[in-house]
């Protein structure tokens, strides 16, 4: 099924988002990328698969098609992806609108992030007090750089590498 993905990211604060969670998903996910494009696979409660391929462009929007696979191949590609991200995901409600709180494991451990999903770059909401600061853009937050990561530099960075405590809270709100 062909999108059009457009999102922000923000650091998370606090755990008081939580109260409002739904049921979590476990999320095992890695990557095969050529150039600025890249197809991410993606193991969900070991149960279900689905393989996304991603075209970069300028801006917030991208073009991403998504289609359910076969579980054991879905196996099979991460096991030749090299590293698979791990993390728990949760839908957060707030204000109507719906939130994926990203809580990681493994290699980034201590890490946890939130997103929204937008229908246009111009789409305005109000922004939970447990956010940090806004890092959309930033590299090193793109699941797609941190599965691409060496090893050692993993292994460097460690936990204390992600922030547990954000900066404050972003001063870019939109309403």
């Amino acid at each position: 099924m062909k999108a059009i993905e457009i999102e922000r990211k923000f650091l998370v604060r606090d755990d008081s988002w939580r109260a409002c969670a739904d049921e979590p998903h476990v999320l095992q996910q890695a990557y095969l990328c050529l150039d600025q494009n890249c197809i991410r696979v993606r193991l969900i409660d070991g149960r279900s698969a689905r393989l996304t391929i991603k075209f970069r462009s300028p801006g917030l929007a991208r073009e991403e098609f998504e289609y359910d696979i076969p579980v054991e191949e879905a196996r099979d590609l991460l096991l030749h992806a090299g590293h698979v991200l791990e993390k728990t995901r949760y839908r957060v409600l707030h204000d109507g609108r719906s939130w994926e709180v990203d809580v990681f494991a493994g290699a980034y451990q201590g890490l946890t992030l939130a997103e929204i999903e937008m229908a246009s770059e111009n789409d305005r909401f109000n922004l939970p007090q447990w956010l940090g600061r806004e890092v959309t853009g930033e590299k090193r937050y793109s699941n797609r750089a941190m599965a691409a990561a060496p090893r050692t530099q993993l292994a460097a960075q460690g936990t204390a590498g992600w922030p547990l405590n954000p900066l404050p809270q972003s001063s870019l709100r939109p309403d």
